[in-house]
């Protein structure tokens, strides 16, 4: 399993919903457009099918930052 911070850009309210809603099938909502998951290399590569079958490549950006575990375990939450 691996530690994952999953930021995204949609353009369209449409096409926006429906990363939000796979997203959420798969990691927390933790901001507007920011998600953390917690994943098997498996699900990434689903996850990101799945996304990339969604989104549209010209005008929108899904940016998977991959978090080492001691990086995972130093992370500071000031809010809930």
């Amino acid at each position: 399993m691996e530690n994952y911070v999953i930021v995204y850009d949609i353009s369209d309210d449409k096409r926006r919903n429906k990363i939000f809603k796979i997203l959420k099938n798969y990691a927390t909502p933790v901001q507007y457009s920011v998600f953390e998951a917690r994943l098997h290399p498996n699900d990434v590569v689903e996850l990101k099918y799945k996304l990339f079958s969604v989104m549209n490549t010209k005008n929108d950006s899904i940016i998977f930052y991959r978090l080492c575990a001691s990086c995972a375990g130093k992370v500071d939450r000031m809010a809930i």
